[in-house]
């Protein structure tokens, strides 16, 4: 097997060309999954994700304790998706999961990221040029993108971040980061106030600059005392601070340290995070989170690739509150 674009889409491509050539047929067993471990010397996760995404089109099926199956030879081919995303993390894998949930059969993906290199970015983009009927990206914070894109040969989406420049050129599923920050933080108002100091820490670099402007518009409009630090790290904490948190790493930070300190989360201290997700419910009785939908990002991202629309939309955004708060 050879594999020039990843290993996950080669078993895929090898699977949809052996159907298409007449060599697999509705009903016939494909190799097992450790099959086609050992024979290729491939992790198991690697071949359990191209046989989910299979499956999740309709192309194979499993019997419990059998083994899969083909499930039809009707798979020809007519969206080729490239799907470039900035990274991977547990929000954007459920955003990639509902993408591909509600995709047609014969809609294929590569998926690529960027991780916030731009010469990753302008390597990709040109590397594909003339390969997809339909290209989503995820631009990021990158600017001046447009000269690049508009010399793809498909259509283009612009997903999570929408930069200025790219503002009603492209259909795109997008996030308003200052308006809806601000409109969470208002609805959570009653609570932020029995706190006498509103601390967010804001990183930098790759997060949307939306995030701390509708920071600082809730705390200038409701006369909130407030401080805008980079790192909570070796920082000390204090009995009556609430703290709006974007980097994970600094959240596991502050609930160790609340902790050593004998601090009460939702009581002597306060902490709201970006981005839910299962863990969250469960740490510390439960994590208050603003968050976008991200399942309902990758099904609307669907949407806009099956209905071939020029929508703008901005995905919906909420304020979840638990304990922490």
């Amino acid at each position: 097997m050879n594999l020039p674009v990843s290993k996950y889409r080669q078993i895929i491509n090898s699977v949809v060309g052996a159907i298409n050539e007449g060599k697999l047929k509705p009903g016939d067993k494909i190799p097992s999954i450790n099959d086609v471990c050992n024979q290729w010397d491939l992790s198991r996760d690697t071949v359990i994700n191209a046989y989910n995404e299979l499956k999740s089109k309709g192309i194979i099926s499993s019997a419990p304790g059998k083994g899969y199956y083909v499930e039809t030879s009707n798979i020809k081919l007519t969206h080729n998706i490239f799907v470039l995303f900035d990274e991977l993390n547990s929000f954007k894998e459920d955003l990639y999961q509902s993408f591909l949930d509600n995709l047609k059969p014969n809609m294929q993906v590569d998926t690529y990221f960027h991780h916030f290199n731009r010469k990753v970015f302008n390597q990709l983009i040109n590397e594909s040029k003339g390969n997809y009927t339909t290209y989503v990206i995820m631009p990021a914070k990158f600017t001046g993108t447009f000269s690049q894109l508009q010399h793809l040969n498909g259509r283009v989406i612009i997903l999570d971040q929408l930069p200025d420049d790219l503002k009603g050129r492209y259909p795109s599923i997008h996030q308003n980061f200052e308006k809806d920050t601000f409109n969470a933080l208002m609805e959570g108002r009653k609570l932020i106030s029995r706190y006498q100091k509103f601390i967010m820490i804001y990183p930098g670099g790759k997060e949307p600059e939306g995030q701390y402007r509708g920071f600082l518009k809730y705390c200038n409009d409701t006369f909130t005392p407030y401080e805008l630090i980079h790192d909570i790290r070796g920082r000390t904490i204090n009995k009556g601070e609430t703290y709006l948190v974007i980097w994970d790493r600094h959240l596991v930070w502050l609930v160790k340290e609340a902790r050593a300190k004998g601090l009460e989360l939702g009581k002597d201290i306060g902490i709201i995070s970006y981005n839910d997700t299962a863990l969250k419910e469960v740490v510390a009785n439960g994590i208050t989170t603003i968050s976008t939908d991200f399942k309902k990002m990758g099904e609307s991202l669907a949407q806009l690739v099956r209905n071939k629309n020029d929508q703008s939309i901005e995905n919906p955004f909420k304020l979840i509150l638990r304990g922490s708060l």
